[in-house]
């Protein structure tokens, strides 16, 4: 033997037994300590407690908030939702370097307190601010920068938080994106009332998983699965070891065969069946893959000044976030005992709740796990195809004096009606379509008589003649009464009173080039006439308009205004030598080089086609007593300028007739245009209401195309009606629907209606439209700048808008005043006047002397 191990061995022996001793009385010494040892552990971990705490709150401090507004025709794919989810998840990760695993989180809050609707936002580490800016939804999403949430107090707060129930890695369920994930939520806030104080916040925050974390989870995870494995195999193991003689099939086969079944014995070895063998990933299931994976608390609160108004809110946005429930479901933490719900809504957990709430601490639940996809519906604001409720701050509600003009009855989500509104400087331009005696006269009534009770100047023309029975018990006001203006065509006793316009009429002083453009023009449009087509007719036309207007300028100078010509007198300008020359004396050397070289060599049969419509015009003793007389009544620029309600009846809607009306809206064009002489600010808007626009744009006539496409920047509306949009050319369609602030269609047929629906696409339909019941329509409306609808409306009503504003023993003294507002003279008068008027005009240029001075303010029987 090695005697260097023979005295190796003591030694050894002797040091271990000196490090068992240590070993021993340190052991000895913890024991005997133990009680300070937990003291100072306890202290130690209660001031790292304290540090994090305090550093978590530091960093919770830094935040920047960012509220995200979708555009109208935002339509995510799930590849931008799942762009945004990836960069929330990195967003939460932002912050200083000592920011505590707690504080790196990012909240979206989802709130709606009965003013807006459900708005979105985005609360994270500040310098995550540039990251956050640019959304993948592109320009379709706005990020614009707010300041925090600052409520006041109310009287009742429910509160809620909501985790994930199901087996560790399933999933929630995969919710489409049409229709809208966020619908159901939207609607168990649409009825919020403001007025109440209701108050409706979701809050999902979202922190990334750290590794050690998710490790542990998924050995977690796969301990449970084996768990349940070997109980499984153990259950099987213990029904194959029973003893088989005693089985049901056993005990059968002996009795029907002894001999097959003689070598079974009692306590035969039975092999013991082992644990399946588990898929890791079918186990994991979304805990799986870490990409996109993130941890998630829902924080829900309900406020609201009326007493159960919240906890039936809680209730509703909790039935809502079934939409995800699949294998696992988003469910309220809590239990209930009899009639009392035990949760973060009782202390002592409520604290807890409102510490979470209120600084934004992640502190998620053990099965708070979620990958990006499921929550997909959480992670953008409503898309085009969320049913957003009409609130009172998208559109107003309609009250006198607030310069607003009533649109239509509108039911929302609480069952109220509210009388919709739009204010009058937003209402540019409207288009109405839909059936006959459907509303549309009536809605047009309405916006009419608010508009002239909010100070505002218009013009309606009725081509039937009865809106103005309607109508006027509740214009019968003093302060309308002074601005209100009639022309009546329809009238037909010599006793009726009527007013007169004369379109070559100079004593307004208009530069007489622009008055002979504007009557050639009013004439040319309605008739098809063009330089291609007609060319003889239109020069024919401008110079006998040119003549007229420079005689009309010669008895205006002459201070004799009375001796006017009118359009009538351009018969006797071209078929009586006698006259034409009187009148060709009073023009330039320049113009009356025309009438002497070039119409003597035109043929007669040129002539008729300009003196046909003269006469056709001529042949209604009401349209020439109204066009016949020297001196105007209707002076639309003056009732732009002055803020005048004017009523014009036309006598009829035959062809004679239409081209009546194309010479007022002409007119209503030419006025607009001529305000280019007032500076922007002095401009007052002005309504034109014009009912049957078909009738209007005939051939080649663009006047209403140019009135949208022109008058706008001068202060002009056009509100028009009309059954069949289609039977509009392109041209006038084209025009109306690019610059209408308003759309609105009743029942029709489809053809009609699908020139409206068009322009809501994927969202009202012609079939939507051709089940409205009378009096209801689908509209548009532009306020601010921005498109709200199409809405399903009930028109309007002036009795049930205006009731208290009925003045029916008024009606007369409406009518009263709008004549001598007009100078308005007896029937039988102006037609003696319009039908000597060619004598005196003849005289006028025969004698060429001056008629007793008399001012041309003091000659026109204009209306004041």
């Amino acid at each position: 033997m090695d005697p260097h191990h023979v005295l190796a061995g003591p030694g050894a022996l002797g040091a271990g037994a000196e490090l068992f001793a240590a070993v021993g009385a340190v052991a000895d010494w913890t024991v005997a300590n133990s009680w300070w040892l937990v003291l100072v552990a306890a202290a130690a971990l209660a001031g790292w407690e304290a540090l994090q705490k305090r550093l978590a709150v530091e960093a919770l401090s830094r935040r920047t908030y960012l509220e995200l507004v979708p555009a109208g025709e935002f339509d995510p794919s799930a590849e931008q939702i799942w762009r945004q989810g990836m960069q929330l998840v990195r967003a939460a990760g932002s912050g200083p370097w000592w920011t505590p695993r707690r504080a790196r989180a990012l909240r979206l809050r989802l709130r709606s307190d009965g003013t807006r609707p459900l708005t979105y936002r985005i609360e994270a580490p500040a310098s995550a601010y540039a990251l956050l800016a640019q959304t993948p939804y592109g320009g379709r999403v706005q990020a614009k920068p707010v300041y925090p949430v600052a409520d006041k107090r109310r009287d009742h707060t429910v509160r809620a938080v909501l985790t994930l129930h199901g087996k560790p890695g399933s999933r929630l369920r995969n919710v489409p994106l049409d229709p809208d994930p966020l619908q159901p939520l939207i609607d168990a806030v649409a009825d919020l009332n403001a007025d109440l104080g209701d108050l409706a916040e979701v809050c999902v925050d979202l922190a990334s998983a750290s590794r050690w974390q998710l490790a542990a989870h998924r050995f977690h995870t796969m301990q449970q699965a084996r768990n349940q494995a070997r109980r499984e195999a153990q259950r099987e193991a213990r029904w194959m070891s029973q003893d088989s003689t005693d089985s049901m099939p056993t005990t059968l086969g002996r009795l029907l065969d002894p001999a097959h079944w003689q070598g079974t014995r009692r306590g035969q070895m039975v092999m013991s069946p082992q644990p399946r063998r588990l898929d890791r990933d079918a186990v994991l299931g979304k805990l799986a893959n870490s990409p996109g994976l993130v941890r998630v608390q829902i924080l829900v609160r309900c406020a609201s000044d009326a007493a159960g108004r919240a906890e039936a809110r809680l209730a509703r946005i909790g039935a809502a976030m079934d939409v995800y429930a699949g294998a696992s479901r988003l469910a309220s933490q809590g239990w209930s005992l009899g009639p009392v719900r035990i949760g973060p809504d009782r202390w002592p957990w409520r604290d807890r709740f409102d510490e979470r709430w209120s600084s934004g601490l992640m502190r998620p639940a053990r099965a708070g796990w979620a990958h990006v996809e499921e929550l997909a519906g959480l992670l953008k604001p409503p898309t085009r195809q969320a049913q957003v409720p009409l609130l009172e701050s998208d559109m107003p509600t309609f009250e006198r004096g607030k310069d607003l003009l009533p649109q239509g009855w509108y039911r929302g989500p609480d069952g109220r009606e509210r009388l919709l509104a739009t204010h009058e400087d937003d209402t540019l331009f409207e288009i109405q379509s839909g059936k006959a005696g459907w509303g549309k006269t009536m809605r047009a009534l309405v916006h009419a008589v608010a508009s002239a009770h909010n100070g505002r100047g218009l013009a309606f023309v009725d081509p039937h003649g009865d809106s103005l029975t309607d109508a006027a018990r509740y214009l019968a006001h003093q302060e309308i009464m002074k601005r209100f203006a009639l022309f009546d065509l329809t009238v037909r006793q010599p006793d009726d009173l009527l007013g007169c316009w004369n379109l070559l009429d100079m004593s307004g002083g208009q530069p007489p080039h622009e008055v002979t453009a504007a009557v050639v023009e009013a004439f040319a449009a309605p008739l098809g006439w063009d330089d291609a087509g007609t060319p003889r007719a239109l020069t024919v036309l401008t110079k006998a308009v040119e003549a007229l207007v420079a005689v009309n300028a010669a008895a205006v100078a002459a201070r004799v205004p009375t001796q006017q010509a009118t359009l009538f007198q351009i018969r006797p300008l071209l078929t009586d030598p006698h006259f034409r020359s009187l009148a060709v004396a009073t023009l330039d050397e320049e113009s009356r080089r025309w009438w002497t070289s070039i119409f003597p060599d035109l043929p007669k049969e040129a002539l008729p086609t300009v003196l046909n419509p003269l006469e056709r015009l001529g042949a209604n003793p009401v349209v020439r007593a109204f066009l016949g007389c020297p001196v105007s009544g209707y002076d639309i620029r003056r009732a732009m300028d002055k803020g005048h309600v004017l009523w014009i009846c036309p006598p009829g809607t035959g062809p004679t007739d239409r081209l009546l009306v194309s010479l007022i809206v002409r007119d209503f064009l030419r006025a607009g245009l001529s305000r280019r002489d007032l500076p922007e600010k002095k401009r007052r808007a002005f309504r034109f209401y014009l009912d049957e626009l078909i009738s209007l744009d005939q051939g080649s006539d663009t006047v209403l195309a140019e009135i949208t496409e022109q008058l706008r920047k001068f202060g002009a509306r056009l509100h028009g009606m009309t059954q069949l949009l289609n039977r509009l050319s392109p041209t006038t369609r084209a025009a109306l629907l690019q610059n209408a602030s308003c759309l609105s269609t009743t029942a029709g047929s489809i053809e009609a209606i699908t020139q409206i629906t068009n322009q809501w696409p994927d969202t009202v339909t012609p079939r939507d439209v051709t089940a409205l019941k009378r009096w209801w329509h689908y509209a548009s409306f532009t306020i601010h700048g921005e498109r709200i609808g199409p809405l399903r409306i009930r028109g309007p009503e002036l009795k049930e808008v205006f009731g208290d504003l009925a003045r029916p023993k008024e009606t007369t003294a409406l009518r009263q005043a709008a004549h001598v507002n007009t100078g308005a003279r007896p029937l039988s008068v102006l037609t003696e006047v319009a039908l000597a008027q060619e004598q005196k005009v003849r005289g006028f240029l025969t004698n060429k002397r001056t008629t007793p001075a008399t001012s041309a303010d003091d000659a026109k029987d204009q209306y004041r």
